[in-house]
């Protein structure tokens, strides 16, 4: 047996059916539950892998000292940092804008769902999509950390994680399910990079703080993944055309791309310096500018990461409606073992004598 045959977890390849693409069963030589269940592997560990990052970043930056004296840092450091105060004052539609984008992102992916008639996999998107925000509501509401005061005295309420950015990214992550594959990197990209915009004006506002954003990405990257191991799991996954959409996907992968490793590397290079402030008032406005950014940074780095983790992982791989109607026949697939009591169609017919010259 190949290497890339693998067997399913019952021990035992299924025998080929009717149904299975031709050129991939045939040609590529896999045996069909293989492709499926490498898929549903690879989506569950990247799940667990989210919810391992999300325990990290929540023990780290909501139940240490350090780590919420640096959000509140990155979240004061807004006002000393001149290039956000006068984005904010000078555009005060922007809040407008960013709520219209969100109700009309949600609105974006019903439509083009249904649109293409893909009613299934659109009610899954938009499943996905309020689970995100459950367990977003979830975590805000009742995971454990230290009861936050403002100046005044005031109770804070827990932004942990974001519920915009949750909302915007489970957006662009649910385009997966209803957009073309030839346009999925396109879709995802652009609207990873709207989610990184929408999660970057929160932490410049002062709602939320790095670790929000941070930690809605993971989120949405856990569920998504998880969905896909499910619809993979019950066989709904095909292997995509070799010749995919990445060079269509170029205009917004490459900036995906610049973002995370200019986020990331920049955001990992200030930390070290912004986790030295003082335990108590006053701190010096520049390091308050410096830890706004390097929050800032790293929040854009993270989600645009995930958004190309999600790309990696969906790599030659067809979520969008049913498999190509090529069939295998004849007695290559009776040598198989596949059912001979229906009439079966396809390039290796008894009917039609193929020679190979």
């Amino acid at each position: 047996m190949a290497s890339y045959d693998r067997l399913r977890a019952g021990g035992s390849p299924r025998p080929l059916e009717t149904g299975d693409t031709w050129w991939y069963a045939a040609v590529a030589g896999e045996t069909a539950g293989s492709f499926s269940t490498r898929v549903r592997t690879r989506t569950r560990r990247a799940c667990l892998g989210a919810v391992l990052l999300l325990t990290v970043v929540y023990a780290g930056l909501v139940l240490t000292a350090t780590g919420r004296r640096w959000g509140d840092a990155a979240v004061t450091g807004r006002r000393a940092d001149s290039t956000a105060v006068t984005l904010l004052r000078e555009h005060p539609t922007v809040t407008g804008l960013t709520t219209f984008s969100l109700a009309a992102g949600c609105v974006l992916l019903l439509a083009v769902g249904l649109i293409r008639k893909r009613y299934a996999l659109t009610g899954a998107a938009a499943g996905a999509l309020v689970t995100a925000l459950a367990v977003t509501g979830l975590l805000q509401r009742y995971a454990p950390r230290p009861r936050l005061v403002d100046t005044a005295g005031a109770l804070v309420p827990s932004g942990f994680p974001s519920a915009q950015t949750t909302l915007a990214l489970g957006v662009a992550f649910g385009l997966v399910l209803v957009v073309p594959y030839r346009l999925r990197a396109v879709a995802i990209g652009a609207g990873t990079l709207w989610a990184v915009a929408v999660g970057a004006y929160t932490v410049a506002s002062g709602r939320h703080r790095p670790g929000d954003v941070i930690a809605a990405a993971l989120v949405v990257l856990a569920v998504d993944c998880g969905l896909i191991a499910f619809l993979a799991r019950k066989g709904k996954v095909r292997p995509g055309p070799r010749r995919g959409p990445f060079l269509p996907g170029l205009p917004v992968t490459v900036p995906l791309a610049l973002l995370t490793v200019a986020g990331l590397g920049a955001g990992l290079w200030l930390l070290g310096d912004t986790l030295a402030l003082p335990a108590t008032a006053p701190y010096d406005p520049a390091e308050l500018r410096l830890a706004h950014r390097c929050g800032q940074a790293l929040a854009a780095g993270v989600t645009a990461a995930a958004g190309l983790v999600l790309l990696g992982l969906l790599r030659r791989v067809d979520v969008d409606g049913a498999p190509v109607p090529y069939r295998l026949g004849g007695p290559f697939v009776e040598a198989a073992g596949v059912r001979c009591e229906d009439e079966l169609v396809g390039p290796f017919t008894e009917d039609c004598d193929h020679e190979i010259s």
